[in-house]
């Protein structure tokens, strides 16, 4: 539906709404009376709805108010943010609904099940999850949000008890409490009294990082589907527990635009999503058309947005028999600006999102029965369509690694997934699957489709654009061996619940002790023991005693000439082992098959201090996904410095700098150029990634050469043109590339190859000699997702790692992200290894 409202004479409010006579009026609905004994927002938190950005502590006591004084309102605090700050739920409809709401959950997912086509839908409400601001600098869905549950606890009449009653809306009042925080601080501390509309106004330039994000500056509107982030698990919980008709994701786009509703690109849809879920979006598309029609807001869908990728919130209901809605409404980007429409307000913005919160109810009422049907037809079409599938299930695992294993497991549970053991241990396409570190997922389970999701490859598309990534297949992303399995005939018992991961010791060792580094926590394990100021040495070839077989990169801590005693090494390697889920083994022997203990081929390894350059100029989603790696996963202390005040630090205590993705030269100058050289070449080591190549070759870290297209446009027209610059956009794709195992950026690793996660298109020519290119994309490296042909031939033999010696220290170059959005565990330790064995290379 491409519709355009023709009303214009309301379409902003003016400045004398704005500064002098905003009520909660100008939001309301007109043709109800509103119960006096209920708070207004003005009440609670001392200012009128979008006259200042309400902070998330006001939010909160305004809500905590309303379900103390409304029976129509439950309020629950389903976990805390990494800030502390409540994850809030509503509850909200009719109190005789409140009274059996136990009984209303359990009577609506048994739709959802076998046996519920007999089910009668027209006595059963319906239910209807509204949430607000993932962006926290996006805030008028939080902020109409105050308004919203104010209707909702206060408006009177036959209308409003009837809405009540057949529905349960589940409000989400921000998504992101730590950037509505951080934003509405901003917003609030830059506001004048006589508030300015020039686009050049301090107010509307948020310093770095911003508010978009949470506290590790992740896009939380990306983890619906791998849900890594604590305000993504308590919604997944939710979402799970009341499998929700519809729900709703309130954001905020560029200050030009008008507002947007779903449905978006016609033809850039998953396949897994049903044609009905694009009709039944559509249809309820007219509602909010309505509805700004009448307030005289102009308007678009089935543009620019698209419903692809199921990690973002409005699309991952979609594979989950659900509806999902995105709106998205100019942004103010604080109180007034000045736009290609007129003055755009706050308060203007923050009713459209109310006027469509309330639209979405109304849909919901006019469409309840057809809702609830086309739920319990998709979960019934699903069981069909599982019974027919050749395959039956997945089976995935590491027997070198059983915390990622673990991790991924974890995921699946989340997902209300289930999944079995290993009745034993097996071989299947040359690869081990081990008993305990192996799972089998069966495909017949209530939505084979979500596991499809995850699990899939796919490489073919109707449409070459994508708003998000294109690929995101969860054992790549894990480097998890998996393959496909016709029958369930090495499936062991169901696993009810994860037991927690655990470590141990094998003994006490009166010589040394030996942990290969495999494992995934193995980073944490070394950190542990170097902070502790305990000598430790990475073995450099393998080698076999005791019948184990250790590979490179085995870690040897000798007992002798230690810091601590032979009893307390013993007592902390248990800690070291328990706190980070390894195995270690205590042998009595230097003597080995290969290189004994005492040899030169175990090398030291320091202790290491690191430093992350943040700031203007550095992309914030790289910079907090290195910062949240090393600070809640390997517990490895990190120095933010930031661009600002980086040519005036001394840099002589730190063994490695991160620098990660940039804009340009990343806020780097050409004296920073000559400083982080100096440091270099006294002994750091220098660590880029993605678009920082382009400053290492400027700057002269690196000597690159890079593969460029000559793609010129022919027989494009005008018209044409961005979906012909949009197709050689590699937005996020998996890739194979080769390792040279005996090189230490790939130490850790058991398999010849290993999937990368590409999002840009830097393509390195490799180098002459075998042994610098210990990392090298095959010849047609497409494992899953979008590449354009060009690209494609571009990335073929490409390498995207590079390391050259400079004076004592060394310079390591990543084309690729190795820390991709906190789910991408299987390259994590490649940036472990940069900062661990970086002298070593």
């Amino acid at each position: 539906m491409k519709r355009f409202a023709l009303i214009l004479c309301l379409l902003f409010t003016t400045l004398t709404i704005a500064q002098e006579e905003l009520s909660l009026d100008y939001y309301l609905p007109q043709e109800y009376t509103y119960d006096p004994a209920i708070p207004k927002p003005a009440d609670v938190i001392g200012h009128e709805v979008g006259e200042w950005h309400v902070t998330h502590d006001k939010l909160m006591f305004y809500m905590q108010t309303l379900a103390e004084a409304s029976d129509r309102i439950t309020i629950e605090n389903r976990g805390a943010t990494f800030e502390g700050r409540p994850i809030l739920l509503l509850t909200v409809t009719s109190p005789q609904n409140h009274s059996k709401l136990e009984t209303i959950r359990q009577q609506h997912l048994a739709l959802s099940e076998n046996g519920s086509s007999t089910t009668a839908v027209e006595e059963l409400p319906i239910v209807v999850y509204q949430g607000f601001s993932v962006h926290g600098n996006e805030p008028s869905g939080a902020n109409a949000g105050l308004a919203y549950a104010y209707y909702l606890a206060a408006a009177q009449g036959p209308q409003i008890d009837e809405m009540l009653k057949n529905t349960i809306i589940l409000m989400d009042p921000s998504y992101n409490p730590d950037g509505l925080q951080r934003f509405a601080y901003w917003a609030n501390t830059n506001r004048s009294m006589n508030l300015n509309s020039d686009g050049n106004e301090r107010e509307y330039h948020e310093v770095w990082p911003g508010g978009r994000t949470n506290h590790y500056w992740f896009d939380i509107n990306r983890d619906w589907l791998p849900v890594q982030l604590p305000e993504s698990r308590a919604r997944i919980t939710t979402f799970h527990r009341w499998l929700p008709n519809i729900l709703t994701d309130h954001h905020e786009m560029g200050t030009n635009s008008t507002f947007f509703f779903q449905p978006g690109e016609p033809s850039r849809v998953h396949p897994l999503t049903p044609k009905m879920n694009q009709e039944l979006t559509a249809e309820i598309g007219t509602y909010h058309a309505k509805a700004l029609d009448k307030i005289g807001s102009l308007y678009y869908s089935e543009e620019n947005y698209d419903d692809y990728y199921y990690g973002k919130g409005s699309t991952f209901p979609d594979v989950m028999g659900s509806i999902g809605i995105l709106f998205e409404q100019a942004s103010s980007r604080g109180h007034i600006q000045e736009s290609e429409n007129g003055i755009l307000t706050f308060p203007f913005t923050i009713r459209n999102q109310f006027t469509t919160a309330l639209s979405t109810v109304e849909a919901a009422q006019n469409m309840r029965t057809k809702l609830l049907n086309y739920q319990r037809d998709y979960y019934r079409d699903l069981r069909t369509e599982a019974g027919r599938s050749k395959t039956k299930a997945f089976i995935f695992g590491d027997s070198k690694d059983a915390a990622k294993t673990w991790h991924m497991a974890e995921i699946l549970e989340r997902q209300n997934i289930k999944f079995h053991d290993l009745s034993r241990d097996i071989t299947l396409g040359g690869k081990q699957y081990k008993k305990g570190n192996s799972f089998i997922v069966p495909l017949e389970q209530k939505n084979h489709r979500l596991i499809k999701a995850m699990f899939e490859k796919r490489t073919t598309f109707t449409d070459s654009l994508f708003y998000d990534i294109s690929a995101w297949t969860f054992p790549l992303a894990f480097n998890l061996d998996y393959e496909e399995l016709s029958s369930l005939s090495n499936a062991g018992a169901e696993i009810p619940e994860l037991t927690p991961l655990t470590g141990s010791v094998s003994g006490e060792s009166s010589y040394a002790y030996l942990f290969e580094w495999h494992e995934y926590y193995t980073p944490k394990a070394l950190n542990m023991i170097l902070e502790k100021d305990l000598r430790a040495k990475i073995a450099q070839y393998p080698f076999s005693m005791g019948g184990v077989n250790y590979d490179y990169g085995t870690v040897m801590i000798p007992v002798q000439n230690q810091e601590l005693d032979r009893k307390a090494l013993y007592d902390f390697l248990k800690k070291v082992a328990k706190e980070s889920h390894i195995a270690i083994t205590a042998v009595s022997t230097g003597a080995t098959k290969g290189i004994d203990l005492g040899s030169g081929d175990f090398e030291p390894v320091e202790k290491q201090k690191v430093a992350l350059i943040v700031g203007e100029g550095i992309r914030s989603y790289d910079a907090g996904e290195i910062w949240h790696l090393f600070d809640t996963r390997y517990d490895i202390k990190l120095t933010k410095i930031d661009t600002e005040y980086l040519g005036r630090t001394d840099l002589s205590s730190y063994t490695d700098i991160i620098i990660p993705g940039s804009w340009g030269s990343g806020g780097l100058s050409e004296s920073i150029a000559e400083k982080l050289k100096s440091w270099v070449k006294a002994g750091g080591t220098l660590v880029g990634f993605r678009t920082t190549a382009n400053w290492f070759d400027k700057q002269e870290f690196l000597d690159l050469t890079f593969k460029k297209d000559t793609l010129v446009a022919k027989n494009v027209t005008f018209g044409e043109r961005q979906d012909f610059r949009g197709a050689q956009v590699t937005g996020g794709a998996i890739f194979e590339a080769r390792i040279d195992r005996s090189h230490p950026i790939n130490f850790g690793y058991k398999n010849n190859s290993i999937p990368l996660f590409r999002n840009s298109n830097i393509y390195l020519e490799p180098e002459k000699d075998s042994y610098n290119n210990p990392i090298q994309y095959t010849s047609s490296p497409l494992m899953s997702g979008y590449i354009s042909e060009e690209n494609a031939a571009l990335i073929s033999n490409s390498v995207p790692f590079k390391t050259r010696r400079m004076g004592q220290g060394r310079v390591i170059l990543f084309t690729d992200n190795t820390n991709f959005r906190a789910f991408w565990y299987g390259t994590n330790k490649l940036l472990m290894n940069a900062i661990f064995f970086g002298d070593m290379m």
